[in-house]
């Protein structure tokens, strides 16, 4: 079984990261407080279509909740997994009959068996990493902050010293 790094290419990340137009957010909570909730809300603010699947839930962010991947009625392009390891090769078995193009498993969600599944099916599969702070890493405000430009410094680059 691949270890979570095999899962962890940048290229890959980023290809997801762009193709991406709709997000079937597995486990997405009502709760403020959770970290799916964040995810969930920080990707409908970064333009892109949420669709949370919980059976506990009518409605989150006000989006429609559906029980399970397969009562999607529309096309998904990524599936973003907050639910425990154990979960994850039944959610990528769903993720293939949909016909999504990638799935992602959040921190610690962690499961070489559900990513190769899904990988031998052909989708891309991102392992142990979150989606918000891979955008942001990418795409939103990290990069303007240092983050993944290999430069160490609190110094900013072309500002003269005031001594």
């Amino acid at each position: 079984m691949a270890e979570p790094a095999t899962y962890q290419d940048p290229a890959v990340v980023q290809r997801v990261l762009r193709r991406t137009k709709t997000v079937a957010i597995v486990g997405l909570s009502a709760n403020p407080l959770r970290a799916s909730h964040f995810v969930g809300f920080y990707a409908l603010r970064h333009g892109y279509r949420v669709i949370p699947v919980n059976p506990r839930e009518k409605e989150v962010l006000g989006q429609r909740s559906y029980p399970t991947l397969t009562d999607i009625p529309e096309p998904v392009d990524l599936v973003d997994v907050f639910r425990a390891p154990a979960a994850v090769p039944a959610i990528a078995k769903d993720a293939v009959a949909i016909g999504a193009a990638a799935l992602w498993l959040q921190f610690e969600v962690i499961s070489p068996a559900g990513a190769a599944l899904a990988a031998e099916a052909g989708l891309d599969v991102v392992m142990d990493r979150c989606f918000k702070i891979e955008h942001a890493r990418y795409f939103g405000r990290m990069h303007v902050l240092g983050f993944n430009t290999g430069v160490v410094s609190a110094r900013r680059r072309g500002l003269k010293s005031a001594l």
